[in-house]
């Protein structure tokens, strides 16, 4: 927070989650270690402060910063870790190839989307943390238009904005052999119906892909000791 953004991270428990993929009829497990994952997705003055810039189409301090890639936001975590002093995350190459990510860093980072269903679940099992009209904004209820983080309810572990509103990006490449380097995007938002808002859904896009329903939120590993 040396940075004046006021990022607020929630310590997220370590679990095991499962993971499916409808389009495959696929699933697998994954164990997750523990992590912290900010409360609220990246807000637009959060991201003007780092970078200097305002790419989202609708304005307004508290709304989530939409308009952003995928590599937008990787660029994001870095700035952000070396404002406040951390070890970034990722190594972006100077021309064309693939971001490498340092596990070992202390800097702010994407969650996987392992870690994105694990806190989104909340410990829950069921497809969503609560009624989606009390935790989330989506084509039924949000009047066609993105809203401010935080007003929602948010899940048992106190994130907000998990489901709808904005999609999350996270870390992963979707189908490295089908889609090439598109990558995985989670939650859904204010323009989708309400069976795109769970927290098993899986979408994805071109790492350079910008839309105003696509934003993300930062995770960090926890420093050892």
């Amino acid at each position: 927070m040396d940075a004046g953004t006021g990022i607020e991270l929630v310590a997220v428990p370590p679990g095991r989650v499962t993971l499916s993929d409808r389009r495959t009829r696929r699933s697998w497990v994954i164990d997750v270690a523990p992590y912290e994952l900010a409360a609220f997705p990246v807000t637009q003055a959060q991201y003007a402060r780092v970078t200097g810039q305002w790419p989202s189409s609708a304005r307004g301090d508290r709304l989530p910063v939409e308009g952003v890639s995928w590599l937008d936001a990787i660029r994001f975590c870095n700035a952000l870790s070396g404002c406040e002093g951390l070890t970034p995350a990722y190594r972006l190459p100077a021309g064309s190839g693939d971001v490498a990510w340092d596990e070992s860093a202390d800097g702010y980072r994407l969650p996987t989307e392992a870690e994105w269903e694990h806190a989104c679940r909340a410990g829950g099992t069921g497809p969503r943390y609560g009624e989606l009209d009390e935790i989330g904004w989506y084509r039924g209820n949000s009047g066609e238009r993105i809203h401010e983080v935080g007003g929602r309810r948010p899940n048992a572990w106190g994130l907000y904005d998990m489901l709808g509103n904005a999609w999350d990006w996270c870390w992963d490449i979707y189908d490295a052999q089908v889609y090439g380097s598109y990558r995985v995007l989670r939650g859904g938002g204010w323009a989708d119906e309400h069976w795109s808002c769970r927290a098993s859904v899986r979408r994805r896009s071109h790492p350079t892909f910008q839309i105003d329903d696509v934003s993300f939120r930062l995770a960090r590993t926890p420093r050892n000791g």
